[in-house]
């Protein structure tokens, strides 16, 4: 059979085995029904075993951290904005719509913030007076020239500027009359959930210690172990285990967020008041002290928001895995748990590691064993420390799950470390430490809920956790193959090169620094004398005489006389006829 055709055959008996639940009333995920494969057995409501299996699915495809959960909410936010973003940058309007496209900016910018909602006219008209104070509507023309990608930088870079001027308004009474005051919900919030997945916390702690003693004492005494043995009590501890590892990671989400607010209302206050001194009623301002001020609120507003989304979806976790741990009230009752723990010492984990603090692991009685301790360790509390941190020893053999205490020795061995809850458990493991640690891996087979919580994913590879294998879109992961190899590279592959002017002496670098540094004071003179300056070979150097040749001319003049020549008898007389006489009154040339 075909990779294929077996993982069509695979769906099918997964979706019939889910078909099949939900006509007895039980709702159950794909991916639980592929890890257990067994319908009796996901239909069974008083095993804890299937409850701390059911918590582990819910809490490995819903948790996500800081980073995972912000980037997801910017994902889908930009997928909301993507259309009003795409009508902006690809329109080119004309001149009787570009008020259109101004108003989709103003959308735009009130999507973006978040700060109010887009039916409210209030909030519109808030919005459109601060994007006009920065960004009037006579800009649109070059703002549609830029290329898209200016335009969306643009975009952001306007949001932004809006939101801070809002903030700026709501501050000085201004208006801002829709956005919620987010530090002083935080304030609030915060210490309250903190108090909550507490307190759950202190339930767990109080359960697991007190399921611990009853367990031991049915080892020490069988009469108490058929007492006790019909409690499954094994498999509660291991629930209540899960439940607290779970919470301890939300409380430590919880304590980041909290961190985070209280820093962020010191920076959000001081640029408040470092714009309201910078303002002082002033008529105009630089745009160059102000807008990164602007800038600054609303980047420290975005921070507070992404708390709140982070603290909602810490609260529904912690509410959502509350339904896991309600088998123990069913299982067994207050009541009944205080008759079983009469006569019975229950030690916290506190107190056993307390108890074990004094003694320490004799290095010198073990020759092939590494064992590491904090004052010879660099980074010690940050090793990382096999099965969740728990006795190597106890579970494979006792089935419990011990704390252990590194201060005993951990014990490093295959390049991973081990913790004890005794010097005594520590010296039995170190004698055969694949043994105890294949116990361990036929503990987890038998109860599959520990393969999670003793983090043995490294001993079932074709298991993964659904945040591994929804990367490649499958329920179950194939089996790793594996091969050896090799690589061989030349010794020098570039031919030798020396540096003659290498020097491995310091004491003659210190020798050439001193030279170096008295030349920097030493200054060099010239001059020259009477007597000595015949001695330099001098040069000079001629051009030859050519012959040359020039032309000139005289410049004259002379005149003439003018001719004055008249006729004397044009008009006639009392004669007939005409007698015309010329008479020539030209002065001779001599006379001029």
């Amino acid at each position: 059979m075909s990779c294929v055709q077996a993982e069509s055959v695979l769906k099918k008996i997964v979706r019939k085995i889910g078909q099949e639940c939900a006509a007895r009333g039980q709702t159950i995920s794909e991916t639980l029904v592929v890890f257990m494969l067994c319908v009796t057995r996901l239909l069974d409501t008083t095993n804890p075993s299937l409850s701390t299996i059911k918590m582990q699915v819910y809490f490995d495809m819903n948790y996500a951290n800081r980073a995972e959960l912000l980037s997801e909410q910017q994902r889908v936010l930009e997928g909301r904005l993507a259309p009003v973003v795409r009508d902006i940058t690809d329109s080119r309007p004309r001149v009787q719509e570009i008020e259109s496209v101004y108003q989709t900016i103003v959308s735009y910018v009130l999507l973006s913030s978040g700060l109010g909602s887009p039916t409210d006219i209030e909030v519109v008209r808030e919005v459109t007076a601060g994007l006009q104070s920065v960004f009037p509507q006579r800009e649109m023309i070059t703002f549609i020239s830029l290329s898209k990608k200016k335009k969306e930088q643009q975009l952001k870079n306007l949001a932004k500027l809006v939101t801070g001027i809002r903030l700026y308004n709501k501050e000085c009474g201004k208006g801002g009359s829709s956005i919620d005051d987010l530090p002083a919900i935080l304030n609030e919030s915060i210490p309250s959930a903190t108090q909550t997945v507490d307190e759950r916390l202190n339930t767990c702690h109080r359960l697991a210690h007190q399921y611990t003693a009853l367990l031991e004492s049915m080892q020490e005494d069988q009469h108490r172990y058929a007492q006790l043995s019909s409690f499954k009590l094994k498999e509660a501890l291991f629930n209540v285990r899960q439940y607290e590892a779970f919470l301890c990671i939300l409380l430590s989400d919880a304590i980041t967020s909290a961190q985070e607010v209280e820093k962020m209302n010191v920076q959000f206050a001081g640029t408040m008041e470092q714009l309201k001194n910078t303002v002082q009623n002033k008529v105009s301002i630089d745009t160059k002290e102000v807008f990164p001020l602007f800038v600054a609120l609303s980047n420290l507003w975005s921070g507070f928001q992404n708390e709140i989304l982070l603290l909602s979806f810490l609260t529904n976790m912690t509410n959502n895995l509350q339904q896991f741990s309600e088998i123990q009230s069913q299982l067994i009752p207050e009541e009944v748990l205080t008759s079983l723990l009469e006569g019975v010492t229950v030690k916290s984990d506190e107190e056993r590691i307390r108890e074990t603090t004094g003694t320490r692991v004799n290095v010198s009685d073990f020759k092939n064993q590494e064992w590491l301790f904090p004052e010879t360790t660099d980074n010690f509390d940050q090793l990382l420390i096999q099965y969740h941190g728990f006795c190597a020893h106890a579970i494979g053999v006792k089935g419990l799950t011990l704390p252990g205490n590194p201060a005993i020795g951990i014990l490093k061995h295959k390049e991973r470390c081990y913790v004890f809850s005794s010097k005594e458990a520590a010296y039995i493991f170190a004698q055969d430490p694949d043994k105890f640690i294949q116990l361990n891996v036929e503990k987890a087979k038998e109860h599959a809920e520990l393969i999670l919580l003793l983090e043995l994913n490294h001993q079932f590879e074709y298991l993964a956790p659904y945040k591994q294998a929804r990367n490649v879109g499958k329920y179950l992961m194939k089996q790793t193959t594996k091969c050896d190899s090799s690589t061989q590279t030349d010794t020098h592959i570039l031919p030798p090169t020396i540096v003659t002017s290498y020097e491995w002496n310091e004491w003659e670098l210190r020798r050439k620094a001193i030279k170096l540094a008295n030349l920097r004071r030493k200054l060099t003179h010239a001059m020259q004398t009477d007597l000595s300056h015949m001695r330099r070979e001098n040069s000079t150097q001629v051009y030859l005489p050519k012959d040359v040749s020039t032309q000139t001319k005289r410049d004259n003049s002379s005149n003439v006389p003018r001719p004055q020549i008249f006729l004397e008898g044009l008009r006639g007389g009392s004669s007939p006829a005409t007698h015309m006489v010329k008479v020539d009154l030209t002065r001779p040339a001599e006379e001029n």
